[in-house]
């Protein structure tokens, strides 16, 4: 049903989605499929074999500072992309995590709905928050019982 309503608006005509919409799917889709392939066991030996082979070419091009420039910039390069592909992914995961979390927050009965959303506070209402728990942990450690009444000794 979650799929049902997110995406409705992905399955608009083109013509009535603008163009930065179209980019920004487009490069989702291709984060995905590349976060997938780029963190497989295959891509780190392809990584490692490349750099074997350009250990191995040194000796043929006398250990240059050519060589050296090569493989310093295809390493700059590939990384520079990489740190997009990276956050991209950990962004739409992390995104997906805190509205699983926040579901769960409003469908416990009791539960303080003023935590959902929690992301959007300042460090200093998180800090607040925080100290908060920290006493709640303290106390129900000091009031913690056994299975026959009898109160736990605190640590």
């Amino acid at each position: 049903m979650a799929n049902k309503t997110g995406s409705k608006a992905a399955k608009k005509p083109e013509s009535e989605r603008d163009i930065f919409c179209v980019v920004s799917d487009a490069f989702r889709c291709f984060a995905q499929h590349s976060s997938v392939l780029l963190g497989s066991a295959w891509a780190f030996c392809a990584a490692a074999l490349v750099i074997l082979v350009w250990l191995i070419t040194g000796p043929a091009f006398h250990f240059s500072d050519t060589w050296q420039l090569i493989i310093n910039t295809a390493t700059t390069v590939v990384t520079f992309l990489m740190v997009f592909l990276i956050q991209n992914t950990q962004n739409r995961d992390a995104k997906a995590m805190h509205l699983k979390l926040d579901e769960l927050i409003r469908a416990i009965k009791g539960a303080r709905n003023q935590l959902v959303d929690l992301e959007e506070l300042s460090d200093d209402e998180l800090k607040k928050l925080e100290e908060q728990f920290r006493r709640l942990r303290k106390q129900s450690e000091n009031t913690r019982t056994h299975s026959n009444g009898q109160p736990v000794k605190s640590r």
